[in-house]
């Protein structure tokens, strides 16, 4: 009679162990999909052409604007000039032109 229990309760065990498992395994997936994806974005991260520092992109005025991390400078994409102009009122922008 204890036999009978004693299968059930390995059985249970078991069966446990196993869906911890199966929970480790996907978390690990989870970070190594995540981790892809950063490396995938810092491959895409385009390089500065002034130097060999990373450009990396920021919201100025609405419009995104790349910057390098290494030298500071900012670099436009074609129309975002026009774009910072048209938003500019009277600004530091429409007194340097």
């Amino acid at each position: 009679m204890s036999d009978i229990f004693d299968d059930r309760k390995k059985a249970l065990e078991e069966d446990y162990f196993r869906r911890k498992e199966q929970e480790s395994i996907e978390k690990m997936r989870q970070k190594m999909a995540a981790e892809q994806q950063a490396q995938a974005a810092e491959a895409k991260r385009l390089e500065c052409p002034r130097g060999d520092g990373k450009m990396t992109t920021l919201t100025f005025e609405g419009v995104e604007i790349d910057r390098c991390d290494v030298c500071g400078g900012v670099w436009l994409d074609k129309g975002e000039l026009e774009q910072l102009r048209e938003k500019e009122s009277g600004g530091w922008f429409s007194r340097w032109r």
